[in-house]
């Protein structure tokens, strides 16, 4: 059947990598010169006459040539022998490295990840967008060993690309242009008996669990997922991949708040990864105050400043699935909490000042978004969001920048001492939270001991 899929300039390369991994490696693609959003209606008419319209006819009434996707090897051939910078060359070469040296995956190390999850090596754990690639154990297990990650953390691996598989996360978006990129949250026993850091410097490099777990996710994506730069990854600014951010779970059971993984719908103590992108993030330091009225008015306003454009998530794109995240360090969360506030208290003060006024909500939608007419008392009167976006007709009401005071992430981590806090600006649907547990294998805490031994 004859299509023409129209595309911006920029995103020619991706279209064609994407649609190779889509099963559809022939579609016809017609390309829009440079990017509608910085044109003007004349301009653009312009370039679709004189450029887009021919291309879409040629499209439409010449039959493509016919293309095929390249053959990969096999999960367990070799594909490279030689030296340490022989191997990592290769790897560079061949656009599966990250450009830092990668821990040459041999059989003898994949194996001795393997012997850390009870998990077929063959099972697959789900198919992954752009490539349609399958998401195995053995695979994890490879990159694993390329990130510099340790055998021990192969159930933090499995459960992390689990998370990615998940359609509610959305790894389809990963390559998306705001240049998002994930952040791994773990709670559980399991941040102690794998040594990760979630005191002084926590998502800074250096702490090998810590450190390796998130280099992996961004070497699963290129080389499982497919996302690669200037083709399949269309980050225009992007950020590299983070470091796992732990959860300083003692001070959370002290003050009584639940952590990350609870409000996940996780019973208390279990072992869990909880995933989710970002498009930026922002330290804000000395956040001062000896209670939750004192300290809490620069929290909203920190918030409110790093979500702007990411509105969008909140009703005309994602239609409330914007999730902010804050990071406190204990102390915070002892002075808040020993005024007998909990985390719930925390949420609601968020959502009931951390608002900005209807019509610079409006504004951000219809102007700079480019989401046309937007009216928020035309949604709220068809049902679309929620009555508290239309109380009245003054334009200069407050609104909230999500739906429910749910919807905002806190999580404890960092110098106990310091009275800081980082806001994560939410990517919405484009990596929505994902949640996943742990699954520990037989024999888990003797197969600890015996690696520690060797260590």
């Amino acid at each position: 059947m004859p299509t023409s899929s129209l595309t911006c300039e920029g995103f020619i390369r991706q279209a064609g990598a994407t649609s190779i991994g889509l099963g559809m490696p022939s579609i016809p693609l017609a390309m829009v010169p440079g990017h509608i959003g910085t044109k003007s209606a004349e301009q653009l008419k312009r370039d679709v006459i004189e450029v887009t319209a021919q291309q879409v006819i040629d499209n439409l009434t010449v039959q493509p040539a016919v293309k095929g996707k390249s053959g990969e090897p096999g999960a367990r051939d070799i594909v490279c022998k030689g030296t340490f910078a022989e191997i990592n060359q290769y790897f560079i070469d061949n656009e599966l490295s990250d450009g830092l040296p990668i821990v040459p995956p041999t059989r003898e190390a994949v194996e001795a990840f393997l012997k850390f999850t009870d998990r077929d090596p063959n099972e697959v754990l789900g198919v992954i967008l752009p490539d349609s690639r399958a998401a195995t154990v053995w695979s994890v297990a490879v990159n694993g060993v390329m990130a510099g990650c340790r055998p021990e953390y192969m159930p933090v691996l499995v459960a992390a690309i689990e998370g990615m598989c998940d359609p509610k996360y959305g790894v389809e978006h990963s390559g998306n242009t705001p240049g998002g990129e994930n952040l791994i949250i773990i709670n559980g026993p399991i941040i102690k008996q794998l040594g990760f850091n979630y005191t002084q410097g926590a998502l800074r490099d250096g702490f090998q669990a810590n450190t390796s777990i998130g280099r992996f996710w961004r070497l699963y994506l290129r080389n499982i997922a497919g996302f690669l730069p200037h083709k399949t990854d269309k980050a225009t600014f992007g950020n590299t991949w983070r470091v796992v951010l732990a959860e300083n779970d003692d001070v959370l059971k002290d003050i009584g708040w639940p952590n990350t993984a609870e409000e996940m719908g996780f019973k208390a103590g279990d072992n869990t990864v909880t995933i989710a992108r970002y498009t930026g993030g922002g330290s804000f330091s000395s956040v001062s105050g000896d209670t939750p009225e004192t300290l809490l008015p620069y929290v909203a306003d920190s918030v409110l400043k790093y979500h702007m454009w990411q509105l969008t998530f909140t009703t005309s794109h994602g239609m409330g699935m914007l999730r902010p995240l804050v990071v406190i360090t204990p102390i915070l969360a002892e002075t808040i909490a020993k005024a007998g506030w909990s985390k719930a208290d925390v949420k609601q003060y968020l959502f009931d000042h951390a608002r900005l006024p209807a019509w610079e909500f409006e504004r951000q939608l219809r102007v700079w978004n480019i989401r046309g007419v937007w009216d928020l008392k035309d949604d709220v009167r068809n049902g679309r969001i929620p009555k508290v976006f239309y109380e009245s007709d003054d334009e200069n009401r407050r609104v909230p920048i999500v739906w429910k005071p749910e919807d905002f992430m806190i999580a404890v981590s960092g110098d106990p001492l310091r009275n800081n806090m980082y806001v994560f600006a939410h990517n919405g649907f484009l990596g929505y939270p994902t949640g996943k547990k742990i699954d520990l294998p037989r024999g888990w805490d003797a197969k600890l001991a015996a690696v520690r031994k060797k260590a």
